[in-house]
């Protein structure tokens, strides 16, 4: 789904890692935000406004200098893909603030398989006996997360399913995007019409926020906007199957954040759950890059609005 560029597999890791790190800083920032660090809790819908907003701002930025031309956008296309990228990052930002951080991000890694398996109705794909054992593997880590034998599932942790159903289905749309329009302009695009919608849902439950909480949410959505660019050109760098697998470093990042600054560390279940979900999307990772180098066209496996 990106145009190789000059093969440079250094670049590709330290972009990924960078990219990595940024994605887990800004569920992190949320979760800090709706547990009342920087004052009063702000309900996740804010926040995830407030991630639009300054990621708005950010690519306006961007544009004033780079001057993209924004050229027969497919507004049908980009409503899709931002209506399930909004919920999904308001979904993610709701289950931090419940569960740890390693947990949510481990069942967030489902979304790759998820996109997969939408792509079977949506794009007409067919999928193998490799990637449908990588989606049950990571399945079954799902499961271990949820934690059913404890009596009672953690809302929490449902609300990471339901986020990485919706940005699973946002990769779908995000791949038949990438197939008409320039990167940049999916970018301005699909944030501006992001921005417009989260706008809508806060005003239901809108605070003032401190200016602590003003700088938080400039946070997130500058360190959004850039983990996207430098996954984009981390993919542009190195093979699909050589740079994918360094994003999912994220769950470190995720685990050190949360162990540093909440104090949470994960259990014996959670590591299990993880662990058996990473391999599950690994496997897909290394199938999908197989495929791409066969000539293939695949599903993106790192996709978060």
């Amino acid at each position: 789904m990106f145009t190789p560029g000059t093969p440079d597999p250094l670049r590709a890791v330290a972009a990924m890692l960078a990219a990595a790190a940024l994605i887990a800083g800004t569920t992190i920032l949320a979760k800090a935000i709706g547990q009342g660090v920087f004052g009063p809790a702000l309900h996740p819908l804010q926040v995830s406004q407030g991630r639009f907003a300054f990621a708005v701002l950010g690519l306006a930025a961007a544009a004033a200098v780079l001057r993209p031309r924004i050229a027969h956008p497919a507004l049908a296309l980009h409503a899709a893909r931002s209506v399930c990228g909004w919920a999904g990052v308001s979904l993610m930002f709701t289950a931090v603030v419940y569960i740890p951080l390693s947990d949510a991000t481990a069942i967030s890694f489902l979304n790759p398989v998820i996109g997969m398996i939408l792509a079977i109705p949506l794009l007409g794909e067919r999928v193998g006996p490799i990637r449908w054992s990588a989606a049950a593997i990571a399945f079954a880590g799902a499961v271990i997360l949820l934690r059913p034998g404890g009596g009672v599932i953690q809302p929490g942790a449902l609300f990471a399913l339901a986020a990485a159903l919706a940005l699973g289905l946002e990769a779908v749309f995000i791949k038949r995007l990438t197939g008409r329009e320039a990167p940049l302009q999916i970018l301005i695009v699909n944030n501006a019409i992001g921005l417009a919608i989260s706008t809508v849902a806060a005003l239901f439950v809108w605070a003032a926020p401190t200016p602590a909480q003003w700088a938080a949410l400039a946070g997130i959505g500058i360190a959004m906007v850039a983990a996207q660019a430098l996954f984009i050109q981390a993919m542009r760098a190195a093979d699909a199957s050589f740079a994918l697998p360094f994003f999912y470093t994220v769950l470190i990042f995720a685990t050190l954040y949360d162990a540093a600054w909440f104090g949470n560390l994960p259990d014996a279940v959670s590591v299990a759950g993880a662990v058996v979900i990473l391999a599950g999307a690994l496997l897909l990772a290394w199938r999908e890059g197989r495929l791409t180098r066969g000539g293939r066209i695949t599903t993106s496996a790192g996709s978060r609005s």
